[in-house]
């Protein structure tokens, strides 16, 4: 990983701004991060590559997201219902 990834993933504090989510409501955002984070980790585990590029979705979808929301979305990923396409 480049140096300069790995000390924006150090600096990191908040979400940064999106040009694909320019309104107020972050709804969307908070669950494409998410799907973000779960189709890169599946992508580079297939590879067999390391995982530490998907930490920026994980970061941002945990500032982002409420915690009961992504506790319902991991129950759905378990069961098989998860609405997502990862």
């Amino acid at each position: 990983m480049s140096d300069t990834v790995e000390k924006k993933i150090k600096n990191y504090r908040t979400a940064p701004f999106d040009a694909r989510f320019p309104n107020t409501n972050q709804t969307r955002n908070c669950f494409q991060n998410y799907l973000d984070f779960h189709r890169c980790n599946k992508a580079l585990s297939a590879k067999g590559q390391d995982v530490a590029p998907c930490d920026w979705y994980h970061r941002v979808y945990k500032t982002m997201c409420p915690m009961s929301w992504v506790a319902k979305w991991d129950d759905q990923i378990e069961a098989g219902s998860f609405p997502g396409k990862i």
